[in-house]
C-alpha cells in the first residue's frame, strides 16, 4: 500500500454541535492522537482533516506531536492541488484490525475529486480506489465504549510480544502513547496514562496510577500514584507514595509509604521512607528523612522552597519552615522546629527543654475519680 497522505473526515453526517467520534477518548487516549501515531508507523507523513471550524483547536491539540497536520472546511478544499495517492478515512475508525466492514481506502487524488464533483461523499469508494486497512469502525459512543475492551487487549497483545509481562490484562488499562521497555512487568491494577515511559527491568503496580512519567530503569512502583514527574533508576516508590507534578527523584532512591513529593527534586540515594510531605524543595544525595517530616512552603500567601544539601540527618518529625537550607552533612534532632539556615556538618536542636512534674498524672485521675 503506497500512501504517504492521510485524509481523514471528522464532519462525516453528525451535526456541528456534536463532538465528532475520533476526538472521544479509548483508554485516556483522543482516538485521532492514537490513529495518528499508528498510521505514522506504516508511512504516514501528512494528515489532512477535514472538520467543522468549531472543533478545528481542539484537533490541532490532540495532533500537536504530528509534524504537518493541516485543517480543512471541506474535503474539495483538503484535495485541491494534490497529485498522489491518498489513504481516506471517511469516518470513525479503530486502528486495531477488523475482520471485515472497514471504511478505509486508498485513491488518487484525481479520482477523488472527480468523485466528489459527481455528488458522491466520501464514504463512496471511486471505482479505481482499493481497499485500505482494516481498522474498527465505530459509529456511536455506544460503540466506542463496547471496543474499549478490544482496545485494550490489542495493546496488551502488542506489549507481550515485545517482551512485557502483564499478569492480568484484564484490569490492567494502558493508553496507547505509553511506551514500555522490554523485560517490565505490570501487576494488576496498574492505569498507564499518557505520554509514560517506563524503562527496562521495572516493575509496576499493583494498583498504581502514573501519568505522564518517566521511569527509570529496574524501578518499582507499588499502589501509588505518581503525576508529570520523573524517577530514576534502581527506585522503589510506595505502597501508598504520590507523587505530584514536577517532580525529579533520582537513582537509587526511596519514596516509602504516605509520603508525598510535590515540585521538588530529590537526590540520588536520599530515603524518604515514611509518613513525609515534600513540597517546593531541592534535596541532595544520601540524605535521610525521619518519619514525619515536613516541608512547610505555604504561609497562606505564597510558597516557598527548602534547600537541603547533601547527607543531612533529618531527625523524626523534623518541621523545615520555608525558606530555609541545610548545609551538607547537618543533622536535626527529632520534633525539632527548624526557622532558620542550619551550617554543614552542624546539629540543629528546636524544642523546648523537658520538664518533668513528679506526681502530676497521680493527682490529676484523682481529681476525675472524686468526680
Amino acid at each position: 500500500m503506497n500512501f504517504t497522505t492521510v485524509l481523514l473526515d471528522l464532519k462525516g453526517t453528525s451535526a456541528p454541535s456534536d463532538k465528532p467520534l475520533l476526538l472521544h477518548d479509548v483508554l485516556f487516549c483522543p482516538v485521532l492522537t492514537w490513529l495518528c501515531q499508528e498510521l505514522s508507523v506504516i508511512g504516514a507523513q501528512r494528515f489532512f482533516v477535514v472538520c467543522h471550524p468549531q472543533w478545528q483547536q481542539e484537533v490541532k491539540d490532540v495532533t500537536a506531536n504530528f509534524a504537518d497536520v493541516r485543517l480543512f472546511d471541506d474535503a474539495d478544499a483538503a484535495l485541491s492541488g494534490l497529485d498522489e495517492n491518498v489513504l481516506v478515512i471517511p469516518s470513525a475508525v479503530l486502528p486495531v484490525n477488523a475482520f471485515s466492514g472497514s471504511p478505509v481506502y486508498t485513491a488518487s487524488a484525481d479520482d477523488l475529486r472527480c468523485s466528489l464533483a459527481a455528488g458522491n461523499p466520501l464514504t463512496q469508494r471511486p471505482e479505481d480506489g482499493e481497499q485500505g486497512l482494516e481498522l474498527l469502525p465505530i459509529r456511536t459512543v455506544a460503540e466506542l465504549q463496547r471496543a474499549m475492551p478490544v482496545c485494550r487487549d490489542a495493546l496488551a497483545q502488542r506489549l507481550a510480544e515485545h517482551g512485557v509481562t502483564i499478569m492480568d490484562p484484564t484490569n490492567t488499562y494502558i493508553d496507547p502513547r505509553c511506551v514500555i521497555a522490554r523485560d517490565v512487568t505490570i501487576l494488576p491494577g496498574t492505569i498507564l496514562r499518557g505520554s509514560t515511559l517506563i524503562g527496562r527491568g521495572c516493575e509496576i503496580g499493583p494498583n498504581t496510577m502514573i501519568r505522564d512519567c518517566v521511569i527509570g530503569e529496574y524501578t518499582t512502583v507499588n499502589a501509588s500514584q505518581l503525576n508529570e514527574s520523573r524517577v530514576g533508576k534502581h527506585t522503589t516508590v510506595g505502597p501508598f507514595a504520590y507523587l505530584r507534578p514536577k517532580c525529579a527523584i533520582g537513582d537509587n532512591c526511596r519514596v516509602g509509604d504516605f509520603v508525598e513529593v510535590k515540585n521538588s527534586v530529590i537526590g540520588d540515594g536520599t530515603k524518604i521512607s515514611h509518613l513525609t510531605y515534600v513540597g517546593d524543595s531541592d534535596v541532595g544525595k544520601q540524605v535521610n528523612f525521619g518519619c514525619g517530616t515536613v516541608t512547610t512552603n505555604y504561609d497562606g500567601h505564597r510558597k516557598y522552597r527548602c534547600s537541603i544539601g547533601d547527607r543531612v540527618f533529618l531527625g523524626c518529625n523534623t518541621n523545615l519552615i520555608a525558606p530555609v537550607s541545610l548545609g551538607n552533612g547537618a543533622y536535626t534532632a527529632a520534633g525539632s522546629t527548624i526557622t532558620d539556615d542550619v551550617p554543614p556538618d552542624a546539629l540543629a536542636i528546636a524544642r523546648e527543654k523537658q520538664t518533668n512534674k513528679d506526681g502530676w498524672a497521680a493527682r490529676f485521675r484523682a481529681s476525675w475519680e472524686k468526680k
